[in-house]
């Protein structure tokens, strides 16, 4: 059998498969240092490891007390100061002098005296001419009246008729603090019929009479008799 023998290649092939192998480096050479131009440089370095981290594992109401108190001390290091409680100066006792002759006076007696005068009391003595039970409302005892101010004309006229004629009316009536009276009743009048005691009655809230008084001292709800004339002249206060 016969063996076959590759014949010899010729200079001109291997001149040009070194060249085509010459190019195909170069190319992977330049392909090289085009990708590593456009590769960012720090790809290829190396990994640094991260820093290590801590942590606090101390509750959170132990961690925030402090941090209270500080901050508390920054506010009170930055409030502005309160100023100092000054106490009230003592207020020194006033002695006032007294007007010679009156160190032994009481304003007590001085309205018990008023209080006398206006009841019109005097040394104890009791009300004029008093009246027996019966003749007053419900049987009760009927005084004089005593004027602490007499009615003036204009008080009365109001109340008085328009043609009115001379004559007088009478009323009883309760007395009452501060001299006025009350509960007043029409006693009678003349002329009769007149209306002379009905018109007195109603102007009786005017009036103001003493109290009658006895063993001197002022009875507050005791009953009185007032009788006003009318005359020409005009009215008056008239003996009972």
């Amino acid at each position: 059998m016969r063996r076959y023998v590759p014949a010899p290649l010729a200079p001109s092939s291997w001149t040009s498969r070194s060249g085509a192998l010459g190019l195909t480096i170069l190319a992977h050479i330049l392909l090289v240092l085009l990708l590593l131009m456009l590769a960012p440089p720090d790809a290829f370095r190396r990994a640094e490891p991260d820093p290590l981290k801590t942590f606090n594992v101390a509750p959170v109401g132990a961690k925030a007390a402090p941090e209270r108190r500080a901050a508390s001390r920054r506010r009170a290091a930055t409030a502005p100061a309160k100023p100092p409680v000054v106490p009230p100066l003592p207020i020194a006792a006033r002695t006032i002098p007294l007007i010679p002759g009156l160190e032994n006076f009481d304003l007590r007696n001085v309205h018990s005296e008023v209080a006398q005068a206006d009841a019109g009391s005097s040394t104890g003595r009791d009300s004029k001419a008093a009246y027996g039970p019966g003749e007053g409302p419900g049987g009760a005892r009927l005084y004089n009246a005593e004027w602490y101010r007499e009615p003036t004309d204009a008080e009365l006229a109001t109340y008085l008729p328009e043609r009115r004629q001379p004559g007088w009316g009478m009323i009883a009536c309760q007395t009452v603090e501060r001299f006025h009276v009350d509960n007043c009743r029409a006693l009678g009048d003349d002329p009769p019929g007149s209306g002379l005691a009905q018109a007195i009655r109603k102007a009786a809230w005017q009036f103001l009479v003493r109290p009658p008084r006895i063993d001197g001292k002022p009875i507050i709800g005791a009953w009185v008799r007032i009788r006003i004339e009318i005359t020409p002249a005009g009215a008056r206060a008239g003996a009972p």
